[in-house]
């Protein structure tokens, strides 16, 4: 259960840590382009703690697909991006496929 635990704040921190870069403006405000890079190792480092028991397929796939879902809705709700149609079935088919990658058969 820690290494799930490790893998969640892998991906929290990484969405943060993106939140930021969008933040920061192409890296021109400095309080959000520290918190990214702060961000982003805090992510790598809990990931490869993760990886130390989780199968790298099946944590890189939940690591990748749950980032893209979370920064989208993100975008969504935070910047104003549209919500569309293919934007929305991308992130459904993302979400199916990590799905599919863990599915032990």
């Amino acid at each position: 259960m820690q290494y799930w635990i490790y893998l969640i704040i892998a991906i929290l921190t990484e969405v943060v840590g993106t939140t930021m870069m969008k933040a920061s403006q192409g890296l021109t405000k400095i309080v959000p382009a520290v918190m990214m890079f702060v961000m982003y190792a805090i992510s790598f480092v809990f990931m490869a703690l993760a990886l130390k028991k989780l199968e790298v397929s099946t944590a890189y796939a939940i690591w990748s697909g749950l980032g893209t879902a979370l920064i989208s809705a993100i975008g969504i709700y935070w910047f104003h991006e549209a919500l569309t149609l293919p934007k929305m079935v991308g992130t459904g088919l993302v979400i199916a496929g990590v799905v599919l990658l863990n599915v032990k058969g």
